[in-house]
């Protein structure tokens, strides 16, 4: 059998597809490359998966149906599990290019629950939701109960109108689909517009790194070593319908550890040897002053436990960056 993995090419992709090939699965991986951030990064993940036999490429647009119909094609009658995790990322990009959230995160994740319709095999999709849909929750820590029909950026919006989707194909169409908001993830391997890899960058070279709300932030910081081990078991334990039920979940996958933003720079400056140069700046829009999951869901249906503190995880990240770069 066969896991399908979009967005093999990013950061959670890339690590879920190594844990799914190291548990002797044959993985299937679906990225179509954008320009985002540094391609070279995404093809040096690549590099790295292409290593193992068990693994195969398509590069396509999970927008586009008749493409994702292609890079399947082979696999049809063999997928059994979906761990969707391509989408366009970023809050703050998406004032800027509105259109690419929609195509990527909407229509993306409609393309894809049609694809599932087809797949024979099929038993489970697990895809990305995002802390960023409680935007205009105020009680923490947030649980997956609350209300989150205010969002406070078009990101937030089309993670929603996602979740939204997911429950309408299991509704309709008995797809088993568990939706996974994940809470600021960072690691080996990260993405380069979030705070870790931001800093760590500037840290390094002597250039400020900008505090937004003047520093005054929190955040659930999760570590990619935690994350991982969190989707292998959702995808494992499909949803159950029934009852009037749709086969659908959501769950936050967080450390439920708030942080705080300074806390976060004195860890990347204690792991890097050097002081940071900082500049603080307003709140920006769309962003939100913390963050914090609550796991109690997940950890009571998957046994989740995430154990790793910033103080853990923020200097794996710095020695991988060193090495990587050469710096």
């Amino acid at each position: 059998m066969t896991i399908l993995v979009t967005g093999a090419a990013g950061f959670i992709g890339f690590h879920v597809c190594q844990a799914l090939l190291q548990r002797g699965e044959r993985v299937l991986g679906v990225d179509n490359l954008n320009a985002y951030y540094d391609v070279r990064l995404k093809e040096a993940r690549l590099e790295r998966l292409r290593a193992h036999g068990a693994f195969a490429f398509a590069r396509a647009d999970i927008a586009d149906a008749e493409a994702m119909a292609g890079a399947v094609a082979r696999e049809r009658e063999a997928i059994a599990g979906i761990v969707h995790l391509a989408a366009q990322a970023g809050v703050r990009h998406s004032l800027v290019d509105p259109y690419a959230y929609v195509q990527a995160n909407v229509m993306g994740q409609v393309v894809m629950l049609e694809l599932c319709r087809t797949l024979p095999a099929l038993r489970h999709v697990v895809y990305a939701s995002s802390s960023s849909v409680y935007g205009g929750v105020r009680e923490v820590p947030f649980s997956e109960g609350a209300r989150v029909d205010t969002p406070i950026s078009l990101y937030a919006a089309t993670k929603k109108a996602g979740e939204l989707i997911g429950q309408v194909y299991g509704h309709l169409f008995a797809v088993p689909a568990t939706g996974l908001r994940f809470f600021t993830v960072y690691g080996p391997w990260g993405r380069p517009d979030m705070a870790a890899f931001l800093f760590t960058g500037a840290i390094l070279e002597g250039r400020p790194i900008t505090l937004f709300n003047h520093g005054r932030m929190k955040r659930d910081f999760t570590c990619i070593d935690d994350v991982v081990p969190a989707v292998l078991r959702v995808l494992d334990a499909p949803p159950a319908g029934g009852g009037g039920a749709a086969p659908h979940r959501v769950y936050n996958v967080g450390n439920s550890r708030p942080e705080a933003l300074t806390d976060f720079v004195a860890v990347l400056e204690q792991a890097i040897g050097r002081e940071a140069v900082i500049e603080h700046a307003p709140m920006q829009p769309g962003d939100v002053a913390e963050t914090w999951a609550d796991i109690a869901a997940i950890q009571r249906d998957h046994g989740y436990a995430p154990c790793t503190t910033i103080a853990e995880g923020l200097p794996r990240f710095v020695a991988w960056y060193r090495a990587h770069y050469g710096v």
